[in-house]
């Protein structure tokens, strides 16, 4: 059986420790049998001839900006079969310049909402919210998300811009609240898979730091993402 080869890309704002994040996630990946290389940016997407014999890309860079050439390499290569999957900022808050990332990922972060102003002391954890992670009906069917209930997180709650081209997995629901501007409960997608081309995309919206990542429900979900990204030999 010839191995499976993972390509992890990491870099972007510090604030969501991309390297602490991914090396979570790598004895993981070399347990089940893939041959792991680490990048620390985005200069590996353009080279054709490595884009084209990975199996799956692993990205963690939250904002930063990538080139045309750079960006060309990864939906080319994601067209083809090439996995793609990632984490909070690192795949739904990247490249915000790049329309065409956009459409690949086919949702962007747009704000997490906060705590009351007077409770507000300038802190991350200012956007820390009490929320839970609702499974869809198509979620508690499919094999990332099969078995997990819903779960509660006390961490960012990320408020996402998409389109209904991605198969929602499991949503979070932003409630009313007197100091925000909004007059209905909105809710987003939390977890979504995406078809684009031959290719699998996988995203998971909570993972705002290590320990969020270290919940079993959240951890499972990213880890089984992966392995459901990774290219399939029929490309279906």
């Amino acid at each position: 059986m010839t191995q499976k080869r993972a390509l992890v890309v990491r870099g972007g704002w510090e604030g969501h420790q991309p390297v602490e994040a991914t090396e979570l996630f790598l004895p993981f990946l070399r347990s089940n049998g893939y041959a792991v290389r680490v990048e620390e940016s985005t200069e590996i997407y353009a080279d054709a001839a490595e884009m084209a014999g990975t199996d799956l890309v692993v990205q963690c860079v939250t904002m930063s900006e990538i080139t045309r050439e750079q960006l060309a390499g990864l939906i080319s290569a994601v067209a083809a079969g090439t996995g793609f999957t990632g984490w909070h900022g690192g795949i739904a808050d990247s490249f915000r310049a790049s329309s065409d990332y956009l459409h690949l990922v086919g949702g962007q972060f747009a704000t997490h909402p906060g705590k009351k102003p007077c409770e507000r002391r300038g802190a991350a954890d200012d956007n820390f919210l009490p929320h839970t992670i609702t499974l869809t009906e198509a979620g508690r069917a499919h094999p990332i998300t099969a078995g997990i209930e819903d779960f509660a997180l006390d961490t960012e709650q990320y408020w996402v811009l998409h389109d209904d081209l991605i198969d929602v997995l499991a949503t979070t629901t932003h409630p009313v609240r007197p100091w925000e501007p909004w007059h209905r409960p909105v809710t987003s997608p939390a977890v979504w898979t995406r078809r684009w081309g031959a290719g699998r995309i996988v995203v998971t919206t909570p993972g705002h730091s290590v320990d969020v990542l270290e919940n079993p429900h959240v951890r499972t979900i990213i880890e089984r993402g992966m392995l459901w990204a990774t290219r399939t030999a029929s490309g279906s």
